[in-house]
């Protein structure tokens, strides 16, 4: 497998997820929850073509068939953890946002029936 090109795939698929979780975090702002899942699914699908990248070139390694281990590669490795981890905030913000409007409306159903007796 040829390591550059896995690598900059790997960083691609990423950056892609990256994106799309974006998107979603900014769909959950503006109360536009619908739209979450379709980045989401997205996001999934980005993630799961990085890993699978990531998880050829370890069964290379293990093997002894990667001869050196590029700057490109660590790099790769690192974004695409970092995604991970930035989708694990980003959901949990997600509910946060899904939470606040829920309470927002109830606030605003109340008030609105105080205010129409």
């Amino acid at each position: 497998m040829d390591v550059e090109n896995a690598s900059m795939n790997i960083i691609l698929h990423a950056s892609n997820a990256k994106q799309h979780l974006y998107e979603a975090l900014n769909h959950a702002r503006e109360a536009e929850f619908n739209a979450i899942e379709s980045s989401m699914k997205l996001v999934h699908t980005e993630l799961l073509q990085a890993h699978k990248l990531q998880t050829k070139l370890i069964q290379e390694d293990t093997k002894g068939e990667l001869e050196n281990i590029p700057v490109l590669l660590v790099h790769a490795q690192d974004h695409l953890m970092s995604v991970i981890s930035e989708k694990s905030l980003i959901e949990e913000l997600i509910i946060l946002h899904r939470n606040q409007n829920e309470q927002s409306e109830k606030i605003n159903h109340l008030m609105n029936r105080m205010y129409d007796n």
